[in-house]
């Protein structure tokens, strides 16, 4: 007989009941690994098995039992396909809370689900538990006398089956794309890289591929603190600007900032609504671009969108000509097992209409004078930046896609958001035509980013506004499976 996926389950009819729940349930079971960590480097006493036990996540499960037939909505998230019991472990509940309620209200609300929460049989890998990194340091263990008592971070249980529809158990049904383990996981890993609090990123996300487009973001956000309109603005290292701050210390602060020791340096403008913008130099490559949409998708933001350079293909663009990608011809290979090249990732109608709306408002140019400036097609998307190298063997697949631009993420960062259910777009900015001898040369380059950068990080933050502004509706079911967790 398999066993029961909650320990202890109790039953509770309201939404905010279930988070105060898990949130109770997670902060005993961190408590108690902590304070056996610490009796453990100053004793040298390991927890016997009956502690161990309390070392675990909370689990929730949803259980749907219609009387008839399953309600229909349109909604695209927070919906069952059918009858079941549904079922997730849970992490840090109280960050992820209004998304926890989001979900949780229309399931049990519309459709009447169950709910129970109890103590899991996933166990939380220690490291997860330690904030600032120097606990470990006042003792003596090693990492394998920690490893022999304490659970660790095991490679084989996280994983993607389940968004990657690989998932077979003879458990409950999937609740959510990642469970707590797999969550954990890559909040560390977004510290790692981005050298920020996993906590700040916000949900609306702008990926590029130049650091030119972080000074900008930079003056962007202290301009909305002065205004009013955000609270603040987190930057590598743990800094932290403000309205305390006048524009000397500013100045000072953003010249000191670490950000050079971060992979993928994050910076995050806050709103008092939770609703703020964070932007995310990526670096170059697919590969970056695959790793940090791997964990950004833990946080369930509402959309991320490429707004970075590329090689325009065609004679008739100009270079700080944009292109709004509606295709892309993935030539990237970092994604071909998990989302196969002959599976179309769609256009999301949503996030193409905004990006649109943004470029003819910021510049100011509409009608045929858009047209030319902005133009919409395939991107080609590389992992070789010297493709140019092999036109003679690229020139035909290029020609037959259509393509008008090619860069080296774009479409790596479409399949991910497909691939993980998150909201995606592409705004180019041209910055080179390699195909017609006007290359990325020193002078016209500085001339290049002067001009473009600050309109088209610009053309991107007013998309994001945009898109606030209609955010249920963002959220497409083309990128719902037929048998989708109910949970975004």
């Amino acid at each position: 007989m398999a066993e029961p996926f909650l320990i202890d389950p109790i039953r509770l009819s309201e939404p905010r009941d279930v988070v105060d729940a898990l949130q109770e349930r997670y902060e005993q079971a961190v408590a108690a690994l902590r304070h056996a960590l610490q009796h453990f480097l100053e004793t040298g006493t390991p927890p016997d098995p009956a502690l161990r036990q309390q070392f675990c996540y909370p689990g929730l499960t949803l259980t749907y039992r219609p009387e008839g037939a399953t309600p229909s909505n349109r909604r695209a998230f927070a919906k069952f396909s059918g009858p079941g019991v549904f079922g997730t472990t849970v992490t840090q509940p109280h960050a992820f809370r209004a998304y926890l309620l989001e979900q949780l209200t229309p399931l049990m609300g519309d459709y009447g689900a169950v709910a129970h929460v109890g103590r899991s049989r996933q166990e939380i890998p220690y490291p997860y538990v330690i904030e600032s990194g120097d606990e470990l340091a006042r003792g003596t263990a090693s990492a394998s006398e920690l490893a022999r008592s304490f659970p660790v971070p095991l490679l084989s249980v996280v994983g993607d089956e389940i968004a990657d529809g690989l998932w077979h158990d003879h458990g409950p049904q999937p609740l959510a794309l990642f469970d707590a383990v797999r969550v954990d996981y890559s909040l560390r890993r977004l510290v790692h890289y981005c050298g920020t609090d996993w906590r700040d990123v916000q949900p609306w996300i702008l990926l590029t591929n130049y650091h030119r487009y972080v000074d900008q973001f930079i003056r962007r956000g202290i301009a909305e603190i002065r205004a009013g309109r955000a609270v603040s603005l987190s930057l590598p290292g743990d800094v932290t600007l403000d309205a305390r701050h006048d524009d000397h210390a500013i100045d000072a602060i953003i010249a000191a900032a670490p950000w050079t020791r971060f992979q993928m340096p994050a910076y995050h403008l806050k709103r008092a609504n939770g609703q703020g913008a964070t932007l995310v130099n990526i670096g170059v490559g697919p590969s970056n671009a695959k790793t940090i949409t791997d964990h950004l998708a833990v946080l369930r933001p509402h959309v991320w969108l490429m707004v970075g350079h590329c090689g325009g293909l065609r004679p008739s663009q100009q270079i700080g000509d944009y292109v709004l990608a509606h295709g892309y011809l993935r030539q990237d290979h970092i994604l071909d097992s998990l989302v196969p090249t002959d599976i179309p990732i769609p256009a999301l109608a949503e996030v193409q209409t905004a990006l649109q709306i943004a470029a003819q408002s910021v510049t100011g140019e509409d009608g045929e004078a858009l047209k030319r400036r902005l133009r919409t097609g395939t991107v080609v998307t590389y992992d070789d930046r010297n493709w140019e190298l092999r036109w003679s063997q690229e020139r035909r697949r290029i020609n037959l896609s259509r393509a008008i631009a090619v860069d080296m993420e774009s479409g790596t960062i479409a399949a991910q958001g497909f691939r993980f259910r998150v909201p995606y777009g592409t705004l180019l900015c041209v910055s080179d035509k390699p195909l017609h001898g006007e290359i990325k040369l020193p002078g016209a380059a500085s001339a290049f980013y002067q001009r473009a950068v600050s309109q088209h990080l610009e053309i991107g933050l007013a998309a994001l506004d945009l898109l606030r502004e209609n955010r249920l509706s963002l959220h497409s079911r083309k990128l719902r499976s037929f048998d989708e967790p109910p949970f975004r």
